[in-house]
């Protein structure tokens, strides 16, 4: 009777090691699955928010550049290339943006790469140098806080 009551406690004591086992390893499984999952979405926003940030940078420089050309020559040659190009690079910020949406659920980081992307695109309206100034310098600075916004997100 003693080697039955052996055999029974030590089946148990297998099933208990083996459910035991079961249940951490699951619970291990998934939460490497949580932060595998955590680590590529940290991944996937650096890289949008970087791609915007370098995005709204060109346009910037673009609208400065048909700023220039257009105080130079209004109907030269230059002028048309670099309002051509312009156009190119808001299309690429603009799709950056898009991006930057899609990403993120931060109504804050949003709303800061629309200002980033709206202030840069006034750049080229400007009327006199100072006023370009002013509005490149703001278009920078709107730039410097969408990046200092995403990057609590990265963290």
């Amino acid at each position: 009777m003693d080697t039955i009551w052996t055999s029974v406690v030590a089946v148990v004591g297998t099933l208990l090691g083996s459910v035991i086992t079961h249940t951490f390893q699951r619970l291990a499984s998934r939460r490497s699955e949580a932060f595998a999952r955590s680590e590529a979405l940290r991944q996937e926003r650096t890289a949008v928010y970087s791609a915007f940030a370098g995005a709204a940078e060109d346009y910037r420089h673009g609208q400065a550049e048909r700023w220039y050309c257009l105080e130079e020559d209004p109907d030269g040659e230059a002028f048309i290339r670099a309002r051509d190009e312009a156009h190119r690079l808001r299309t690429a910020a603009r799709q950056a943006l898009y991006r930057v949406k899609l990403i993120t659920d931060d109504r804050d980081v949003i709303l800061e790469a629309e200002r980033a992307y709206h202030g840069t695109r006034l750049v080229s309206n400007a009327r006199t140098a100072a006023e370009r100034d002013t509005q490149d310098t703001e278009a920078k600075q709107a730039i410097e806080t969408f990046v200092s916004r995403a990057s609590l997100l990265l963290r």
